[in-house]
């Protein structure tokens, strides 16, 4: 088990006179199972951004566990969707 911890969290796009987040704070447990669900513009692809290092914002998030986002992005969409894979994931070989 291990712990995503949000303490305080206030972030709002440069520019923006209105914060995405204010003042949050909760905790994740990495072993729930857990759906990101809301409406369209209310954070979450940000939230998901914040977790991956890609703003900076005040307060702190801390976890003992790296973060991936899908979809990766894909350079040369000309590529066979298995060369893609085996270049992002080289692990995913021992598992086929």
């Amino acid at each position: 088990m291990s712990l995503i911890d949000v303490v305080d969290l206030t972030f709002a796009y440069e520019g923006n006179y209105e914060n995405v987040f204010e003042h949050v704070s909760f905790q994740l447990d990495t072993d729930w199972k857990l759906g990101f669900t809301g409406r369209n513009g209310r954070g979450k692809t940000t939230f998901l951004r914040l977790l991956l290092g890609q703003y900076e914002y005040d307060g702190t998030i801390s976890a003992s566990v790296e973060f991936e986002y899908f979809p990766f992005e894909v350079k040369d969409q000309k590529r066979m969707t298995l060369e893609v894979i085996e270049e992002l994931l080289p692990a995913l070989e021992d598992c086929i």
